[in-house]
Order: structure tokens, then C-alpha cells, then sequence
């Protein structure tokens, strides 16, 4: 199991540089590779070591050229939005959230994540989504400590995968 450090992006990646205004999975590379089966990893703390875990052949990943938005939205006395104003998120929010995925690692064991990175999954086994596949962990995990969610998503995944 590792990040793949010394490895490189999805090829599809190589053709575009440079920053782009589009969230994450507006990136037109994202939606080229999801086209091919390719599914973003989900941004959940609970499931941030994922690509970490996730069979090789299965796992990818792009530069992350995009934007993070701050969004703003302003109500009347009634509820009724008044105002919306987005911003990019700033540098120091940006680290604040590699912050907190780096602790929840450190807290299973695991190393931070390479920096830059936007990382695609591909369901193994018999599901058809990466959504399905979480919810199988899901009910597995139901039934055990919640301590051993790594180590359980680990091992199904190995068993998935085959050889």
C-alpha cells in the first residue's frame, strides 16, 4: 500500500496545464477519465486513506489544476437568499483541509497524502460504482469496531482484486 509517490498521472493529465477556475470534478480531464470508469475519490475524512488502500490497477491520479470556492450566500428576515458571492477558497483554508486530512491519517497510521493530487478510483469486484463499494464496506463495517475500518476496507479491497 502506498501514495504512489515516484508514480505519475493518468496520461489524459499530461495534455492539460496550468490553473484552471473549475472545481475538482469540473476539470475537463476528470470528465474525460469518468467517461472511461474512473470515479473521483470521495473527499470524506472518513475515507481519505482510500487511494492509499485501493488496488494499483484501479487507482489513478491527476494534477490538481482547480479552483476550491468559497461560497457566501446572504438571506432575508424570511429565508429567501438575497445575495451569493464565491471566492477562491484562500491559501490558508486550502492548508487547513490538507491539515485535517493529514491528521485523520497520522491517526490510522498512515503518511500524509502527496500534495497536488486528485486521485480516481475505479470500483473492483463485482460493483459497478465506487458509491456501491462504500456502501458494502459500509455494512461490513457496521458490524465491527470502528477501529478496524482500515484494515477491514484493506482487506476486502485485496479480496476483490483478486491475485
Amino acid at each position: 500500500m502506498s501514495w504512489d509517490e515516484d508514480g505519475t498521472p493518468h496520461p489524459l493529465a499530461l495534455r492539460r496545464t496550468g490553473r484552471s477556475e473549475l472545481e475538482p470534478d469540473r476539470l475537463p480531464e476528470m470528465r474525460e477519465l469518468e467517461v472511461l470508469g474512473w470515479e473521483l475519490a470521495p473527499e470524506d475524512l472518513r475515507w481519505v486513506f482510500l487511494p492509499y488502500v485501493w488496488p494499483p490497477a484501479a487507482r489513478t491520479w491527476v494534477p490538481d489544476r482547480s479552483t476550491h470556492w468559497a461560497v457566501d450566500t446572504s438571506l432575508d428576515g424570511h429565508g429567501h437568499i438575497t445575495g451569493v458571492e464565491c471566492a477562491p477558497l484562500p491559501e490558508p483554508d486550502l492548508r487547513d483541509l490538507d491539515r485535517e486530512a493529514d491528521e485523520a491519517l497520522a491517526a490510522l497510521g498512515l503518511p500524509p497524502r502527496p500534495r497536488g493530487r486528485l486521485w480516481l478510483l475505479r470500483p473492483v469486484g463485482p460493483f459497478t460504482t465506487v458509491g456501491a463499494l462504500l456502501e458494502h464496506l459500509d455494512a461490513l463495517a457496521s458490524a465491527a469496531p470502528a477501529e478496524t475500518l482500515l484494515a477491514l476496507t484493506r482487506t476486502t479491497l485485496a479480496e476483490l482484486a483478486g491475485p
